[in-house]
């Protein structure tokens, strides 16, 4: 059992590295995008600020949390015996599922910016994406899609 232990938290730790990141990328475009047409318009950034985006409802997935309170149950049953051994894997086993969803919404962020922008046209919008690039306030750019579907690409 105790052979096991280093193998479970490598395995756990690796699953909590998982997280795809890569749709928030103003370079990354979702299938039902390929092959449509897109408008196009364009405008001039007047505000950069620094985000996070949290990738999925926080506590959607339960893999964190059961990952966690497996490890801590393993964890909690390697002290003492008889009844304290019991309580000892309930407690890490609680304690783990905690540990184990906040290091899971933790994986899940994602460095992002928020980039107003006033369009030509005279109204402005703000987009928010992976801060996979540098923007500057007075950079050119282009918006391409719309409503949800909207993307900042350099012009």
């Amino acid at each position: 059992m105790k052979a096991l232990l280093p193998l479970v938290m490598i395995g756990a730790l690796g699953i909590a590295g998982c997280a795809n990141t890569s749709p928030y990328s103003g370079d990354v475009y979702r299938s039902g995008q390929a092959e449509t047409a897109q408008s196009v318009t364009y405008g001039t950034i007047t505000s950069v600020r620094q985000v996070q985006i949290q990738a999925g409802e926080q506590n959607e997935s339960i893999l964190g949390g059961l990952g966690g309170a497996v490890l801590g149950g393993l964890l909690g049953n390697q002290v003492g015996g008889g009844s304290g051994r019991t309580i000892a894997t309930a407690a890490g086993a609680i304690g783990g599922s905690v540990a184990g969803s906040k290091v899971e919404n933790a994986a899940n962020r994602t460095n992002a910016w928020e980039i107003e922008i006033r369009r030509d046209s005279g109204d402005s919008i703000v987009v928010v994406q992976k801060a996979d690039r540098d923007w500057q306030v007075g950079q050119r750019v282009r918006m391409i899609g719309s409503g949800a579907n909207l993307s900042v690409a350099p012009y």
